[in-house]
């Protein structure tokens, strides 16, 4: 298995999943800590959401686990919701502070 060519395919099926009340992907917002895989295929993955508080809490990581489960080579997700550190702004990228006006 080429583990950086499955992290990239990871990568861009979680470029695929939009926090339903913001018109950018949750990389772009930085809502993804952590990606890492085994050579077994499974995939260790810490995420974050915008609140504790988020309305999506419960459906937008099953999203994830799902579009990552789809990449050739994954066997499992192992998905951890983290609050530390604290989501901020200063986590999204250039492209989603400029298409949501947040300079």
């Amino acid at each position: 298995m080429d583990k950086e060519k499955t992290i990239e395919q990871i990568y861009d099926q979680i470029r695929t999943v939009y926090d339903p009340e913001i018109p950018v992907d949750i990389y772009e917002l930085g809502l993804i800590y952590k990606v890492e895989i085994n050579d077994e295929g499974l995939v260790y993955l810490e995420m974050t959401l915008t609140s504790p508080a988020c309305p999506v809490a419960e459906s937008l990581p099953m999203e994830v686990q799902e579009k990552v489960m789809s990449v050739e080579g994954v066997t499992d997700v192992d998905l951890r919701v983290v609050f530390d550190p604290p989501w901020s702004k200063d986590l999204m990228s250039e492209d989603a502070r400029l298409a949501l006006d947040m300079f």
